[in-house]
């Protein structure tokens, strides 16, 4: 039997710690007893962008925030879709989650974080979300493992109706929210809502073969 192995450790500022391990040719980064993301399951981490993509690609020169690098999935499969003019902004708080990208995932990342396109942030979404005003066609978030901050308790800031409201003032008027959650919750429908937005919940297979459990990602247009 191949036994799992840890390659590193790594904290979550003001949050929990995180381990990735490997076993075979799979990758796993571990908080605790919760598998957060793995190789072998990334179906909804891609139908995150691509779905986005399907809601702005009418955007002239479409620029997307994501916010979570996780292990690249979303990041590659917007880059697969948007044109050359495109720009993707990817803020990552973790800075060994990039080390591990370039380091022993790197044949996992394909080269994604040196495309043209993108532009890699280090530091808080919070605070980019905070600073801009009509800046993203969409914004993408993966920061956690739904909007309970599992990881990070300040990652609750973020989809809080604080929070959301000022992702509504950095969309463009046509732009979409799209967050994803390892399940439903009700009461984020009503508080996405409450922020002004018109909401589409979607269920989405957590592996590309359609397999495996379901994960939530909420659509968010601006109602005004």
């Amino acid at each position: 039997m191949i036994q799992r192995e840890l390659i590193d450790t790594a904290w979550v500022p003001g949050g929990e710690k995180l381990e990735l391990f490997k076993h075979d040719q799979d990758f796993m980064i571990v908080l605790g007893h919760n598998e957060l993301m793995s190789t072998r399951k990334w179906g909804s981490e891609e139908a995150l962008a691509t779905m986005a993509w399907e809601r702005i690609r009418n955007s002239r020169r479409p620029h997307m925030l994501i916010g979570g690098y996780g292990m690249g999935f979303t990041l590659r499969a917007a880059l697969k879709v948007m044109p050359e003019n495109a720009q993707a902004t990817v803020v990552e708080l973790v800075p060994e989650i990039i080390e591990w990208a370039r380091g022993p995932m790197a044949h996992v990342q394909q080269g994604c974080l040196d495309d043209p396109r993108v532009n890699l942030l280090m530091g808080d979404v919070s605070t980019v979300i905070g600073a801009g005003m009509g800046d993203y066609d969409a914004i993408l978030l993966d920061v956690d493992n739904g909007p309970d901050g599992l990881v990070r308790e300040d990652n609750n800031v973020l989809y809080s109706l604080a929070g959301l409201r000022a992702a509504k003032r950095a969309l463009t008027p046509d732009g979409v929210l799209a967050i994803w959650s390892a399940g439903p919750d009700p009461a984020f429908t009503r508080r996405l809502e409450k922020a002004g937005f018109f909401v589409n919940e979607v269920k989405v297979a957590s592996r590309s073969n359609g397999k495996g459990p379901k994960h939530v990602i909420w659509f968010a247009s601006k109602k005004e």
